[in-house]
């Protein structure tokens, strides 16, 4: 440094760096380590514990909203607006940070929509909500409307849609499966497991009927036994009830005494008494109405090819990373897969019960019940036997999960634009720097700034809480064209003062003036450009939710380059070129290769050579079909 000048911050910064090598790249190592933790790529990095930026597809465009649902069975539209949507609406203006409530009244259900500041925290807001809802007034509400949130998620948050199909063990469709059968598989054994993934809000069920009891009264019948329907309401509420009884002592130990009335069939349910005559004779269900297991009414269906389906919904938590959501939910789907039902499917064209029945008596087992095919142990008998023994006309019909919507597809479609577009620009800088400056090393120099910077970014918005989508990376991808300038400005000058430094100079204290001399200029240049972007950060609504992702990364990346540009592209020059081509030993030993009469032109040969074997690689990659 020299004596008589008193160099300013920035260059004391630079000549810090520039002297302290070691520190450089314990700098270097830092941001690489933190910047792959935390990288929204789905790397696999085991020796790295990993905590990515969440991602997703498209930007949020949607409102800070909550949704306050109220079911009142049976009621009219006009009825749930005058006694559940008018009151609750009034009764929730008052919920703090609330900028607008909304509400629809439908047949036998209500809902409220509570519009929010965009500054609220999202369960903040859920919080507030639950406490005014607990301190409602006692008899604002009808006693059978009792209000509930939704779920903690937004209508973005449908990240996974799946069906419940019967597969033979080709994988081939079978079926044999009834629509109420994969519902009750569904609501009971697939919604809850994988309801317990993490970063799962809400599993849905879609399509298929729900199986429920049906009490079809006989109004004659009523009319005789002088029955009301109240009674036969009571009836039936009761006959699915368990009564505890106290206890009671038998030579000195306590016995628990219950009373067990669960429904488990339908005699159980046409057992129920609905009154008893003045002489003592009971009046049961099934005498004055015909009992039976039917669907439940239904507002919708799901359709795969034309047939109905049965299927579900995975809604992603809100703020939770929709991509591992995805992942979870897939490693739920292979743990609970070996659990799901299977039955035997019988094609009656190819075989017939007789065939079945002997072929079963040699085997060992029932082929058939009372009820139909004996399904437990034909099951146990296919899955212990190759299919090649199985009887003509029978095969096994698995229940599978199969996804027909699966964001992480698009997700990483996002991630592998930018992952292209950053390598080809680095095949870009990398040929330009050599056709321009003739300098291999100076390229991979400047080029090395490109990952390191957007490793910065992807620092950055986990620091800020930015979320990855297509719009936020367009950001990272737009500022990489500046990154480069940045890198290459400051190569170029370094480079020029190399060139122009007498023999006897200390190659540091080249580089360092070099440097240093358009530092300042690049720290302007950049803080031009970040002040420009400032406006966008004043947006608010959907507007805001769009460009603000996109003026986060930009200027992530850009304080990353200017930070990298003074602190790591010198000490990286110095490392590379701080002694000149005559004295590097492995170029003389390189341009020692080729004949003695082109050796002057061989290092200008060598770099058109490789710029040469870049551009067939940006080529290919460029081009899917090959460099042609």
């Amino acid at each position: 440094m020299s004596t008589h000048q008193v160099p300013s911050l920035l260059g004391r910064l630079i000549h810090y760096f520039l002297a302290n090598k070691l520190v450089t790249g314990l700098l270097v190592l830092g941001l690489v380590g933190w910047g792959l933790s935390v990288a929204p790529f789905d790397w696999e990095l085991d020796w790295l514990p990993r905590r990515p930026v969440p991602v997703d597809a498209i930007p949020n465009l949607g409102e800070n909203q909550q949704i306050v649902f109220t079911e009142w069975a049976g009621r009219s539209p006009q009825d749930v607006e005058d006694q559940v949507t008018y009151p609750l609406t009034t009764a929730l203006l008052g919920v703090p940070g609330v900028r607008e409530v909304r509400s629809s009244s439908a047949f036998g259900f209500s809902m409220v929509f509570l519009i929010f500041e965009e500054d609220v925290e999202f369960y903040w807001s859920r919080s507030r909500i639950i406490e005014k809802l607990n301190s409602l007034p006692p008899n604002l509400l009808p006693t059978d409307a009792i209000p509930a949130l939704g779920p903690d998620a937004t209508a973005l948050g449908q990240v996974f849609w799946y069906t419940l199909e019967g597969r033979d063990p080709q994988g081939n469709p079978v079926g044999g499966w009834d629509l109420d059968e994969l519902r009750s598989v569904q609501d009971w054994f697939v919604r809850y497991g994988l309801l317990a993934s993490e970063g799962v809000s809400e599993v849905a069920s879609v399509g298929g009927y729900v199986r429920e009891y049906q009490v079809d009264l006989d109004r004659d019948a009523m009319r005789i036994h002088q029955v009301t329907l109240d009674q036969i309401l009571d009836a039936a509420a009761s006959a699915n009830l368990e009564i505890g009884a106290g206890t009671t002592e038998i030579n000195r130990v306590e016995y628990v005494i219950r009373g067990r009335g669960f429904i488990q069939s339908l005699e159980d349910l046409e057992e129920a008494v609905v009154r008893t005559t003045p002489g003592y004779l009971p009046i049961l269900l099934r005498d004055v109405a015909q009992i039976s297991l039917g669907p439940a009414p239904r507002r919708g269906a799901l359709t795969v090819a034309g047939s109905e389906a049965v299927g579900g919904v995975v809604v992603v938590r809100e703020g939770f990373n929709p991509l591992q959501a995805i992942q979870n939910v897939k490693v739920r789907v292979e743990e609970i897969s070996p659990g799901l039902p299977a039955k035997a499917l019988m094609d009656w064209t190819r075989t017939d019960r007789v065939r079945l029945e002997t072929f079963a008596d040699a085997m060992g087992f029932n082929a058939f019940t009372t009820s139909g095919v004996n399904h437990p142990e034909w099951v146990e008998w296919l899955r212990a036997h190759p299919p090649e023994d199985w009887p003509q006309g029978v095969t096994l019909s698995q229940l599978e999960i199969v996804p027909f919507y699966d964001r992480s597809g698009l997700i990483h479609e996002t991630l592998g634009t930018l992952n292209n577009a950053l390598i080809q620009q680095v095949l870009i800088t990398i040929i330009v720097v050599i056709l321009m400056l003739m300098n291999l090393r100076a390229s991979f120099v400047i080029g090395s700034m490109l990952p390191l910077a957007v490793l910065g970014a992807f620092i950055g918005m986990k620091w800020v809480g930015v979320e990855a989508n297509v719009v936020a990376l367009a950001g990272i991808a737009i500022a990489i064209g500046t990154v480069v300038d940045m890198g290459l400005i400051v190569t170029e000058n370094v480079l020029r003062h190399l060139d122009e430094a007498s023999p006897d100079e200390a190659r540091v204290q080249v580089v360092w003036r070099g440097a240093r001399e358009v530092g300042s200029a690049v720290l302007t240049a950049i803080s031009t450009t970040i002040i420009g972007f400032l406006p966008v950060f004043t947006m608010t609504g959907a507007e805001g939710k769009m460009f603000t992702p996109l003026a986060f990364t930009k200027t992530f990346v850009l304080f990353a380059s200017v930070i990298l540009a003074v602190t790591v592209i010198p000490a990286l020059i110095h490392l590379a070129m701080g002694r000149r081509i005559q004295d590097n030993r492995l170029r003389r030993s390189i341009v020692e290769w080729f004949p003695e009469r082109i050796r002057p032109s061989a290092p200008q040969a060598l770099n058109i050579a490789v710029a040469i074997f870049f551009v067939i690689i940006l080529a290919s990659a460029w081009e899917p079909l090959g460099p042609g």
